[in-house]
């Protein structure tokens, strides 16, 4: 493993810092302060990341994207990862992996639309009773003839509100397994507008403000077989094939959040006098620099090795839940720190560490909670010893 950037990789990271800088800061305030994103706003900054070659690059080249390597797609995440949330997603999005698994047709109806910034997707799968545990979801998909009928609730579904389809998982059937009953799941794509779909609004919280969430209502909403995403009963396999590395997204985005609240408190302990010096002579101070730099230090390694174990295909899932638990609960850390050295002032707007603070809170819940990640781990450690 090369711990060094590419040329290429350099110049990612510089041209995705630079838009964020120029693009997406002036923005902040706005949408922080009013927690509306306007669409004039993500049309204006859309056409510009499309220009940039910035949008949708998580993508392959043959369907119209960068063609990135993990690594070097996670370099570009974690620079988006310094603005607001709703900003880089919505405005710079990238198009669900999953997209991918479509047949022709539905990649030519779905998939290449969204990178072409013609349509947006959301994915639905979490339910007011199914939460880390999908097995659980109890929004059904019921075969009648050749169609598929779908009744039920999703919650919690990112920006379902400005999204064009959703793609959805329901569950479809049942079957043994060496604990009893366990259900099968389908995956299917569902338009807006399909009679018997409603998306109304969801709940207001305190991370990510102008990134919404919504509450996706299934009343007899009938789909043909053409809407199934891959196989029947197998939407479980979609999804582990297609989505794995979102937690590595989840991580590097941590990152590139936390480099930044660093800085911020770096400056300012460099710059504040108390007592006749600069605050970050006195080892209050100075110690929580360090403490703050070695976290972050440790957390990019664990996201850019899982990064790379990805590309050889000997990644594990370990890997991923260390390096997600790890960014997670390091941003956390550094963003209390940061506003604990700026004192008063880090609490206010006028600087981005209230909002970081916030918003790193929502990262040790969504894409598996850190308990959920601890318990990956150590299930991987105790297994070989059959505990």
């Amino acid at each position: 493993m090369d711990f060094g950037l590419s040329e290429e990789q350099k110049l990612i990271v510089e041209t995705t810092r630079a838009f964020v800088e120029n693009e997406l800061y002036p923005h902040e305030l706005e949408v922080e302060r009013t927690g509306v994103l306007r669409h004039e706003l993500i049309k204006e900054i859309q056409a510009k990341a499309i220009e940039a070659g910035l949008y949708a690059a998580n993508m392959p080249a043959d369907v119209g994207g960068a063609g990135l390597d993990t690594v070097s797609w996670l370099l570009y995440e974690k620079e988006l990862g310094r603005a607001n949330y709703a900003l880089h997603w919505t405005c710079v999005a990238r198009p669900s992996n999953i997209l991918l698994a479509g047949t022709p047709e539905q990649r030519e109806k779905y998939l290449f639309p969204c990178i072409r910034g013609e349509k947006w997707d959301c994915l639905a799968m979490t339910e007011p009773g199914a939460g880390s545990d999908l097995r659980g979801m109890k929004a059904t998909a019921v075969q009648d003839g050749s169609d598929w009928v779908l009744n039920g609730t999703k919650h919690f579904i990112s920006h379902a509100d400005i999204a064009d389809f959703a793609i959805v998982f329901m569950a479809s059937g049942e079957e043994d397994s060496p604990r009893g009953k366990r259900k099968k799941i389908t995956a299917f794509f569902v338009d807006k507008g399909t009679k018997g779909f409603s998306v109304r609004d969801g709940y207001r919280n305190v991370s990510h403000r102008g990134y919404t969430n919504s509450i996706l209502e299934f009343d007899d909403c009938r789909l043909p077989a053409s809407q199934v995403l891959g196989e029947v009963h197998k939407g479980f396999d979609v999804a582990n094939s297609w989505l794995g590395a979102t937690r590595l997204q989840v991580g590097a985005a941590c990152l590139g959040r936390a480099e930044r609240a660093l800085q911020h408190a770096v400056e300012y302990a460099a710059q504040r006098q108390q007592f006749g010096q600069q605050i970050g002579k006195f080892q209050g101070v100075s110690f929580k620099l360090a403490d703050m730099a070695t976290e972050l230090k440790a957390a990019d390694l664990m996201v850019f090795e899982a990064g790379w174990k990805y590309d050889q295909g000997t990644v594990t899932d370990q890997d991923m839940a260390m390096a997600k638990l790890k960014a997670t609960e390091m941003l956390a850390f550094i963003a209390d720190e940061a506003i604990q050295i700026h004192g008063g002032m880090g609490l206010m707007d006028d600087l981005p560490l209230e909002r970081i603070w916030r918003d790193a809170r929502v990262e040790r819940i969504w894409e598996g909670t850190s308990e959920i990640q601890r318990h990956i781990i150590s299930r991987a450690l105790l297994r070989p010893f059959g505990a």
